[in-house]
């Protein structure tokens, strides 16, 4: 699998989603040999609400959770399959799916296959989750990931086009 020669298509994630490929690509390789797992912090990493969602945050989906070198950040399994970022700037609405687990939001873009990249919505600061879905599911991943997210409050909710017409 090559997660350094990201597909590019219009959406308001383009470039972050490049940035975090790259990221991610760098973690698997390095995180073979290292005990840290090298990460980006995003621009507001020292959000109060980011140390809430950090402290919460254990193994998930079976995989331990390991270290990493920047604020407001996770990572879990050998070599790294899951990448948890908290700090980013909300989205905006969008035409990419939306799926709700456990009470949290997640925009989701798989432009990228087998990276997933999971982005919540409707919370100040966003979190976004990059996984390789094939070392781990996302549904599991997003599940155990709920508790901690959720401590950011709910300011939107995802809504289907169809939910926004009037007839």
């Amino acid at each position: 699998m090559r997660l350094d020669t990201p597909r590019h298509r219009a959406t308001p994630f383009g470039a972050r989603r490049a940035a975090l490929v790259g990221v991610f690509a760098a973690s698997l390789l390095l995180s073979a040999c290292a005990g840290i797992v090298p990460m980006t912090p995003a621009e507001d990493a020292n959000n109060p609400l980011c140390a809430e969602v950090i402290v919460r945050l254990g193994d998930v989906a079976d995989l331990s959770k390991r270290e990493t070198n920047a604020q407001a950040t996770g990572a879990w399994g050998d070599p790294a399959s899951v990448l948890l970022t908290c700090g980013l700037e909300a989205p905006a609405p969008t035409t990419l799916p939306c799926i709700s687990v456990n009470g949290v939001d997640w925009i989701m873009d798989e432009a990228q296959k087998p990276l997933y990249i999971f982005t919540t919505y409707g919370r100040t600061p966003a979190v976004q989750v990059a996984l390789d879905s094939g070392a781990v599911s996302g549904s599991t991943v997003l599940t155990d990931l709920a508790l901690p997210v959720s401590t950011i409050p709910q300011e939107r909710a995802c809504t289907a086009l169809a939910d926004t017409l009037a007839f």
